[in-house]
């Protein structure tokens, strides 16, 4: 049978995702947990590869099994064999044709950052940081044109093996919380980098080096050298994946500062 897993994790600790030779990363952990108790070796896709660094509130898994074992088995007996800094917080039996990446229709991704002179110590690892402030009105301002279905090229990393750049941005919103800015983006699918990206370049806006309309100018030229750098990933959680209301699986997590 396939079922689904929802996960947390805390990204700084961890190599990515996706498997290496001998590498610290989530799949390695997560199918050797899930080898020890469904007592053979079990294979994992996830809805949504995270780079170094990157955090989860709602990853989903897939793996297919014949053990016959109770869902609280694929829940607290896995975590038994997790690192700390990683944990299953759901477990569902899903059709056999579900697939954790290509049946979701959408992902939700928030970035939190911390505007404060001071640098983070506690949070370290955890937020993104500029000591200078931010002009929240203008980076609303950009975000506006960035929803929409878009050719993503400037916003891509190099290295990105998607098929197309194309994106479908349902939401892009930057609030104030506090001492934070929460920058929220849901989408179809993302490319390589594309968040960080786009953190990047709403973040120059916000410093007064660019105007709004400079990430429309940027969004049309398509060229990835036209944008701000990536910003650092200390600050990106992927905290939601939408699948069919029919699978009723739980929704997205929340994150430590809500």
């Amino acid at each position: 049978m396939r079922l689904a897993l929802g996960l947390e994790y805390d990204g700084a600790v961890f190599h990515g995702w996706q498997t290496q030779p001998g590498g610290r990363t989530l799949q390695d952990a997560l199918e050797a947990a899930l080898t020890r108790v469904a007592a053979h070796p079990v294979a994992t896709v996830c809805a949504g590869r995270t780079d170094a660094g990157v955090h989860a509130t709602a990853q989903v898994v897939h793996f297919d099994t014949f053990s016959q074992r109770p869902l609280t088995a694929w829940v607290r007996g896995v975590n038994a064999h997790l690192p700390a800094a990683m944990a299953v917080r759901w477990a569902a039996v899903v059709p056999d044709d579900f697939h954790a990446r290509f049946s979701a229709r959408s992902r939700t991704y928030q970035y939190w950052l911390l505007v404060d002179p001071v640098r983070p110590a506690l949070l370290s690892q955890r937020v993104g940081w500029v000591f200078r402030p931010l002009d929240l009105e203008a980076m609303q301002a950009a975000a506006l044109l960035l929803e929409g279905t878009h050719d993503f090229s400037a916003f891509r990393a190099a290295e990105c093996q998607a098929a197309s750049p194309v994106r479908n941005l349902h939401t892009c919103l930057v609030e104030r919380r506090g001492r934070f800015v929460r920058f929220q983006f849901r989408a179809n699918a993302f490319l390589h980098h594309m968040v960080r990206n786009l953190v990047g370049s709403l973040i120059y806006v916000g410093l007064g080096r660019r105007s709004p309309e400079w990430i429309g100018e940027v969004l049309a030229a398509r060229e990835r050298s036209r944008a701000a750098p990536t910003f650092a990933a200390a600050g990106l959680y992927l905290s939601g994946v939408e699948y069919d209301a029919a699978l009723t699986l739980p929704g997205g997590g929340v994150t430590p500062f809500e």
